[in-house]
């Protein structure tokens, strides 16, 4: 029987040809991602605020809808940006709005956080090139 020789072989063949890389989703050169509240250096009295996201030269859509020049912002706090070739994690460390939001309500402890905003395609992966803004600090007290 040659079938489970073929089996053997298709299955050799992709062990071997390691992972597929995603497919990133182009976005303008001038698409800018930036916080308008709070600002660098802002000072937050209790734990909870909200964050308020803007985007220019591209459109907010909701996760999965596939529009071209659109995604969906993505916080991250107190961490470096993930790898730009693959989709965006979702843990306390990088949060999802995948709904299309432009504003959150946000609960940090007291001390000094790190706040970044990401755009995600339909797919949470970053653009080609990444949509990304400066790096803030926020001191929660």
């Amino acid at each position: 029987m040659r079938f489970p020789l073929l089996f053997s072989v298709l299955l050799a063949t992709s062990l071997h040809a390691g992972p597929v890389a995603a497919q990133q989703t182009p976005s303008p050169e001038n698409a800018q991602v930036y916080f308008i509240w709070p600002h660098d250096g802002t000072v937050i009295n209790g734990g909870k605020f909200w964050v308020r996201m803007g985007l220019r030269n591209m459109g907010i859509a909701p996760k999965g809808t596939a529009v071209p020049n659109t995604g969906h912002h993505h916080l991250l706090i107190d961490t470096d940006p993930p790898p730009l070739t693959e989709p965006i994690p979702n843990d306390r460390n990088h949060l999802h709005f995948g709904a299309g939001e432009t504003e959150a309500r946000v609960e940090l402890p007291p001390g000094k956080h790190t706040l970044q905003l990401l755009l995600g395609d339909k797919d949470h992966m970053p653009h080609n090139p990444p949509v990304m803004s400066k790096k803030i600090t926020v001191t929660v007290k």
